[in-house]
């Protein structure tokens, strides 16, 4: 299992969002909170000195950087990210298999925590 899938359209949006914004990399983070336990952060790195040592690090094909937190990836591992626009708007969309359950909004989630691990 890969640590995580970014589609082509996701891909695409990364690279939107690193060259109009002029930041080195998108990044993603869990943090306790929201109505399921846990939220999905996206946040950017304006620089390649932000990156930690434990980061996961991911190239678009146009050479942009996608970044996972090293502490999230346990939550994240095996999910496929994607970016999806409709007459709504836009978001991207996480189909994690970790995920226990998950709130309406697509931000919120939970997890059975004796249950995640990073394969070997």
């Amino acid at each position: 299992m890969t640590i995580c899938t970014l589609t082509d359209a996701a891909k695409q949006q990364i690279d939107t969002i690193c060259k109009e914004n002029e930041v080195y990399a998108v990044t993603l983070n869990m943090k306790g909170g929201g109505c399921a336990g846990f939220e999905y952060e996206w946040g950017t790195y304006a620089k390649p000195d932000e990156l930690l040592d434990d980061d996961e690090v991911f190239k678009t094909d146009t050479g942009c950087t996608f970044v996972i937190g090293g502490a999230s990836l346990m939550f994240l591992f095996g999910t496929v990210i994607d970016y999806k626009k409709d007459i709504m708007g836009s978001m991207f969309e996480l189909i994690n298999p970790n995920a226990k359950s998950s709130c309406g909004c697509g931000v919120s989630v939970n997890f059975d925590i004796d249950k995640l691990a990073i394969p070997a």
